[in-house]
């Protein structure tokens, strides 16, 4: 298996204390970590070869929720204050894991995203049905560390996964998914752009997407004409008669 995580260790000085840094970058385990013994158990005795407190840098776009959650585990675990920088971006899997951070950070110009986990699935009504259930259970577990974290309510942090939720720094530091933003100092010097917390829905945009094209596709009824007088008119029949009287 590709390894996506990367440590970099630096030793103790007579100024700085050993640090310990932990790169995850790309897709969280291209292959599933479901009955994978080797690859969970390499990046465990990597997280405890050493000791100290850790920063963990994430630009992922997600992956293997079975993973995540080992991961999540593992940080949750251990013995050091572990402090989560996100720098580009944690969506789907690699949020669930930025929730085991000591204190959770991100780039003013970084997004997180959450959603419901996804499967693939192939059988029967009675295969279809395990597998929704499966899926049930997992959204439950995810949104026990979004829980943990935020201390939202389980309903407010459902309807959220539902809709695949966008969220820039400030949405996400106002909602409790991190801490705090990063380089803040330099965010609030410049008064002149103001920082606006920003959430993006998928559902919502969808559903606005949909009103737009209906408007555009809509045909309005057309105006009722009113009744045109049936028969001739008198002036006609005047002229007609006046014809006639021309004959006689």
């Amino acid at each position: 298996m590709k390894k996506f995580w990367k440590w970099k260790n630096q030793a103790q000085t007579e100024t700085t204390p050993a640090q310990r840094t932990l790169y995850l970058n790309g897709t969280i385990a291209e292959e599933s970590w479901f009955d994978d013994d080797v690859t969970p158990q390499l990046f465990k005795e990597e997280l405890n070869s050493g000791s100290g407190d850790i920063t963990v840098w994430i630009n992922s776009p997600g992956g293997d929720c079975v993973a995540a959650a080992q991961i999540y585990n593992m940080l949750i675990d251990y013995k050091g204050d572990v402090t989560v920088k996100i720098d580009g971006i944690a969506a789907s899997a690699a949020s669930v894991i930025a929730m085991a951070g000591t204190k959770v950070l991100m780039s003013p110009v970084s997004m997180m995203m959450i959603h419901n986990p996804m499967t693939i699935a192939m059988g029967d009504k009675a295969e279809m049905e395990k597998a929704i259930e499966m899926l049930s259970e997992v959204k439950e577990s995810i949104m026990n560390a979004y829980e943990i974290k935020t201390g939202l309510s389980r309903a407010k942090i459902s309807h959220l996964m539902d809709a695949e939720t966008w969220m820039n720094a400030n949405k996400a530091m106002e909602l409790g998914f991190i801490d705090d933003v990063l380089s803040r100092e330099e965010v609030s010097d410049d008064d002149s752009q103001p920082a606006v917390p920003v959430m993006f829905s998928e559902t919502a945009v969808m559903n606005s997407l949909m009103g737009k094209i209906a408007e555009k596709c809509r045909i309005n009824a057309r105006p009722a004409q009113p009744d045109k007088p049936q028969g001739r008119s008198v002036t006609e029949l005047r002229e007609q008669l006046n014809t006639i009287k021309k004959f006689i």
